[in-house]
């Protein structure tokens, strides 16, 4: 195990800071600072090795983390970063991204402040490409077998990187003009630079993997010519569809979908030509949502130079203790400031909008808003609280619910879900015979690890479909999340 003493010696958990807000803001870099590797071996040291390693199972992919923590804190760089790519294709992807369910299953955090599980995971993969120790893995032999996979975000590049290293010929088609999906258009450069994607797609394409960018599969390509083209398809296009705020005033000009606005500033950030370019400069900017997508949208008008920036939750404000109803090592939610809210602006619970209020020319300058107040479990304006918030730009940044489905062509449609996801069954199999699903697709909106853990076992099932068999480790069941079961 790492250091025996470790935990009781050091008690305090200690990250990388952040780069002042006054100098962030400026630029579009990622906000921490690099790390120093002794703080970072230190707090791998305090990972106990325990004999059931709950982080285990508060991750998805099944991360070896006591292994690789011990390895960092004996300074045995490279033999870490090997335990790390035997379950996870892409650690610092997330590394950066992921909201780190195995810290809070991590038995140390009961009665200290976790390991810095995620901190450490970022390091060793940062620290093996700077030595230049990722390298391609092509397949010793091809099968003859090819794959199409729909979707370059995290679950259909996992499945791609799986299936071509298990030999067969892997073509992922992407609709936007470059690789990356999610990880490319929907996460700003403060959060991860677009360099660590473009560094894993270098060593794909090394491995055989090929993309085909600007492609839209049922437009570009038909369903049915896919089929015919490929022996196995993977449907990984994620959960795209928007969920939409239908009160009055929803039509006005300047209220947005946070998605839309987000991808145009990474457009624009990657040095594109963005027409008509949605922009918080000069702005007063009010996003309505309080999760990830909401964080990004703030972070990313900062940086545009807003003049005022209001973010709206309908809910109430969660406690800064985990609750009692999410016991460890539950994931528990808990009131969180992100690199975002720390830079300024204004957070607001129980705040239920109720209509957007336009000018003459029919754009709007403000929100009607009232107290949320809980009944029979809906959560409802208060009447007689309404009031006011001026706004020129409003973000709406409140989920999404589900896969678009209507470029699928009859009998080329997978069967939905009452939740609108995609139904397959307990080999990521759709209805449709040799269509499979992984990632949100079929899971509905969720996390980064999920992604990949279902793009790797969707990968297994594939293989195992095209040739009998397999060896590709599936870490994870195509659970519903809705209810906690297999499909039917």
């Amino acid at each position: 195990m790492a250091d025996p003493k470790g935990f009781l010696k050091v008690t305090e958990r200690e990250l990388p800071a952040r780069r002042p807000v006054p100098v962030r803001i400026m630029d579009w870099k990622e906000v921490y600072e690099k790390g120093d590797s002794a703080v970072l071996r230190r707090q791998a040291g305090r990972c106990m090795d325990c004999g059931v390693p709950f982080c285990h199972s508060g991750c998805p992919l099944g991360n070896l983390i006591p292994e690789w923590n011990d390895l960092t804190w004996r300074g045995e760089d490279r033999s870490a970063i090997e335990r790390l790519h035997a379950t996870n294709n892409f650690p610092e992807w997330t590394g950066r991204l992921c909201p780190a369910p195995c810290e809070s299953a991590c038995v140390l955090g009961i009665n200290q402040p976790a390991v810095t599980i995620k901190r450490v995971e970022q390091s060793i993969a940062d620290q093996a490409f700077d030595s230049g120790w990722v390298h391609p893995q092509p397949p010793e032999r091809l099968t003859g077998k090819t794959v199409a996979v729909i979707g370059s975000g995290p679950a259909g590049l996992a499945a791609a990187q799986q299936l071509t290293r298990a030999g067969h010929t892997v073509v992922v088609y992407e609709r936007d003009d470059r690789i990356g999906g999610l990880l490319r258009y929907g996460i700003p450069d403060f959060k991860m630079e677009k360099q660590h994607v473009d560094a894993r797609l270098r060593q794909m394409e090394e491995e055989g993997t090929r993309f085909r960018a600007g492609v839209d599969v049922g437009t570009d390509i038909g369903w049915d010519e896919l089929r015919a083209r490929y022996d196995a398809v993977l449907v990984a296009t994620g959960s795209t569809v928007p969920r939409d705020l239908p009160i009055p005033g929803r039509d006005a000009d300047g209220v947005h979908f946070a998605m839309d606005y987000l991808v145009q500033s990474n457009k624009a950030t990657a040095g594109d030509e963005v027409a008509d370019q949605i922009t918080a400069e000069g702005r007063h900017v009010i996003v309505i949502g309080g999760g990830d997508t909401g964080a990004d949208c703030i972070g990313t008008a900062h940086r545009q130079g807003a003049l005022s920036v209001t973010n709206l939750a309908i809910g109430r404000q969660p406690g800064e203790e985990r609750p009692d109803h999410q016991p460890w090592p539950m994931m528990p939610t808990v009131f969180e400031v992100s690199s975002a809210h720390e830079e300024g602006g204004e957070r607001v619970f129980l705040a239920s909008t109720v209509e957007f209020l336009t000018d003459d020319e029919g754009r709007v300058r403000a929100l009607r808003v009232a107290e949320t107040e809980y009944v029979d479990g809906r959560r409802i304006p208060r009447s007689g609280t309404e009031r006011e918030i001026p706004a020129d730009l409003v973000l709406i940044a409140m989920g999404f619910t589900g896969p678009e489905t209507d470029t699928f062509e009859g009998g080329a449609s997978p069967v939905q879900t009452e939740r609108g996801t995609l139904r397959r069954d307990a080999d990521y199999q759709s209805t449709v015979p040799g269509v499979f699903v992984a990632g949100d697709a079929g899971r509905g909106q969720s996390l980064i690890v999920w992604a990949i853990a279902e793009g790797r076992a969707a990968a297994a099932a594939m293989d195992r479909h095209l040739m009998g068999s397999t060896v590709l480790p599936a870490p994870v069941a195509p659970t519903d999340v809705a209810i906690g079961v297999q499909p039917a």
